[in-house]
């Protein structure tokens, strides 16, 4: 609407002028070179009109005169570069749709009309990865890592070349260089924190994370450090305790809920004379994440208590995470070394209906303890072997009887506390479970002496029963075992005098360290 009221008012002013012009006749004359020409005004100024537009025609024509052989190399260079642009677009639908014949023919195109072009050197890197010709997919990210504009993209072509020839040396070669021209570079930082986390190098790996602190999460970061930070106050605890010490306390201010730190962090504490700092650490850990270390870490919190207050400490912090197996253990396990067997029997009395391999054999250590009865405790061992598995440090399909700060596979915090078969996705229960109609055994007051004749009155009150259809075969095929050993229970299927177990009990004591 504006431009259309700026030109109407031109158009006026314009109109004006001439009749302006038209109301104020005049002449002009002009003498040179013996010549007198006269005229009106109207036609001197129309005249000078024509000339410069003659003048701008003229000069326009031999403008483009000059500039013609320009113009042409500009057109066919421009057809050129849109021949090699389609190639490049075909070229990659090719890829991506798996096409190797077109790939390699679009390739070959678009090296040719776009010689240089950096879609061009990734179109032909990606067709000679797809038809296995490493080779040249490495040649064409070399090229591409010689020009400034690709020189990230062709060192990630060449790190990946390196790792799929197992050329670990070149691959970190590679990713140290991107990693200098780009340390917020995301792969060139984690692949350089990897190789020098292979190599226990913490110092190196603590510099690298610092390098790509910009390009991580700050979460992510911080949790990255403690790990670092621990591991190497694990590496420095028998060289530079105060370093270690350091180390460790920076790492739980970074991550309480860190185990392996809390747990490290609550000792040194401890051995400084520091136990309510000790305490308050590893009660904020327990709460985040109850685990057998801090538990032990918190017991042993002063030299020299006896194992009565070990205990009742430990009772205090399993009360600060009400119904957790973890606290459980840890109460039995206080109160088999205090010697209160009752407090120990209830402290795991929930979960003797299906017990763990750990609540298990810690059953059979209470009962060779108390009363030792070698029945009992052989019963018990065979729920062991035969029961669900415990929570233990695993990562890659590889179990750990402590913390480490780097997988089997290079990867950096990767051991986590949890039961092995989750990682395979097993969700049926290990042990074989009894059939719906069959109640489950808990367990009775020890009698003085074994009535067997009870036997027959308990088998006549459960009739008979139609069998039933054998559900699937578990994962692992198992043995039934009782729920709960009676006294003398399974006594009577014993084959003779080699299973006789000795009075000590201590064949099985290599049994139950399977299970601490």
């Amino acid at each position: 609407m504006i431009r259309v009221v700026a030109f109407l008012v031109a158009l006026a002013l314009i109109a004006g002028g001439f009749a302006w012009f038209a109301d104020r006749p005049g002449d002009i004359v002009l003498t040179w070179m013996g010549y007198r020409i006269e005229t009106s005004l109207m036609v001197a100024l129309t005249a000078l009109l024509v000339l410069v537009i003659a003048t701008i025609i003229i000069w326009s024509i031999l403008r483009g005169i000059w500039r013609a052989p320009e113009q042409v190399s500009l057109f066919f260079r421009h057809r050129r570069a849109m021949k090699g642009y389609l190639a490049i677009t075909r070229g990659l639908i090719a890829i991506g749709s798996g096409d190797l014949r077109l790939a390699r023919r679009s390739a070959d195109d678009a090296g040719r009309l776009s010689p240089g072009d950096p879609l061009a050197l990734l179109l032909e890197a990606q067709a000679a990865q797809m038809a296995g010709d490493r080779a040249g997919a490495e040649q064409a990210f070399r090229a591409m890592a010689r020009r400034d504009e690709t020189k990230l993209l062709g060192l990630r072509g060449l790190y990946i070349e390196a790792q799929r020839r197992s050329d670990h040396a070149a691959a970190r070669r590679v990713a140290e260089e991107a990693a200098q021209v780009a340390p917020a570079l995301g792969w060139a930082g984690q692949a350089v924190l990897d190789d020098r986390c292979a190599a226990s190098d913490w110092d190196g790996a603590l510099v690298s994370l610092e390098n790509m602190k910009s390009g991580v999460e700050k979460a992510d970061y911080r949790r990255k450090r403690a790990v670092l930070l621990t591991a190497r106050a694990l590496l420095r605890e028998e060289s530079d305790r105060d370093g270690s010490r350091a180390d460790v306390m920076e790492a739980v201010k970074l991550a309480p809920e860190l185990v392996p730190a809390a747990a490290l962090a609550g000792r040194r504490l401890a051995e400084a004379g520091e136990q309510r700092k000790a305490r308050r650490m590893l009660e904020r850990a327990w709460i985040a994440s109850p685990h057998p270390d801090l538990a032990e870490a918190y017991a042993d919190l002063r030299l020299g208590d006896s194992a009565r207050e070990k205990l009742a400490r430990v009772q205090k912090l399993a009360a600060m995470a009400p119904g957790h197996i973890e606290g459980a253990l840890a109460v039995a396990r206080a109160a088999l070394d205090a010697r209160q067997f009752g407090t120990a029997r209830a402290a795991l009395e929930r979960y003797l209906a299906a017990p763990t391999q750990r609540v298990a054999a810690l059953m059979a250590s209470i009962e060779e303890a108390e009363h030792g009865d070698t029945g009992r405790v052989r019963e018990w061992m065979a729920r062991a072997v035969r029961a669900s598995g415990d929570p233990v440090w695993t990562a890659d399909g590889v179990v750990s009887d402590k913390w480490l700060p780097v997988t089997p596979s290079g990867r950096l915090d990767g051991f986590e506390w949890r039961v092995p078969l989750a990682e395979i996705g097993v969700t049926r229960p290990v042990i074989e479970m009894l059939p719906p109609d069959v109640e489950p055994v808990t367990e009775a007051p020890r009698e003085p002496e074994p009535r067997p004749a009870a036997e027959p009155a308990a088998a006549d009150a459960n009739p008979v029963r139609p069998p039933r259809p054998r559900p699937a075969e578990p994962v692992i095929p198992l043995v039934r075992v009782p729920d709960d050993p009676g006294p003398g229970a399974g006594l009577e299927a014993e084959p003779g005098p080699e299973a006789v177990v000795p009075a000590d009990g201590q064949r099985w004591q290599k049994i139950k360290d399977l299970f601490k």
